[in-house]
């Protein structure tokens, strides 16, 4: 069985989507596409359709990743501020965890959102998972002739 090479040329042009915007969109907690209408239904729900401009939502798969790095960037801020506070002033452990816990509850629970909702903008501005191109995982999206088989 012959395997076939899809090119560029085989592809519909389609034109490129501004990822920082859709980014920042995203972050905002807005949808990617117009920035007007909520991107999610409640905390991490996202909505399947924005209710502003209609475009699908439920393609997006953020998975694990705003998790990920929602943990990283909490975790060199807190890191970083153990650290000053280490060597500034040597507190007792208490202190520490009297500080440093509610800020890293609050940072990550604030941050999750907003770096999925960056994470949705990056795919649909890529157009990944079908926001507007054909899925590759997805069978149906791929037409295959049989002649070709």
């Amino acid at each position: 069985m012959p395997i076939e090479i899809i090119t560029s040329a085989d592809t519909p042009s389609l034109s490129p989507r501004p990822t920082q915007q859709a980014m920042l969109r995203g972050l905002a907690l807005r949808c990617p596409a117009c920035g007007d209408g909520h991107l999610f239904t409640s905390y991490l729900k996202v909505a399947d359709n924005c209710p502003s401009c209609s475009e699908d939502l439920h393609h997006q798969r953020a998975d694990d990743a705003p998790a990920y790095f929602t943990m990283f960037i909490v975790g060199h801020i807190v890191v970083a501020g153990v650290m000053y506070v280490e060597k500034a002033y040597a507190p007792e452990l208490w202190v520490h965890a009297l500080l440093w816990t509610p800020l890293i509850l609050g940072l990550s629970l604030a941050l999750l959102p907003r770096v999925k909702g960056a994470m949705i903008g990056l795919q649909w501005a890529l157009r990944m998972h079908g926001f507007g191109g054909p899925d590759s995982a997805d069978p149906a999206a791929i037409d295959i002739d049989p002649a070709h088989r």
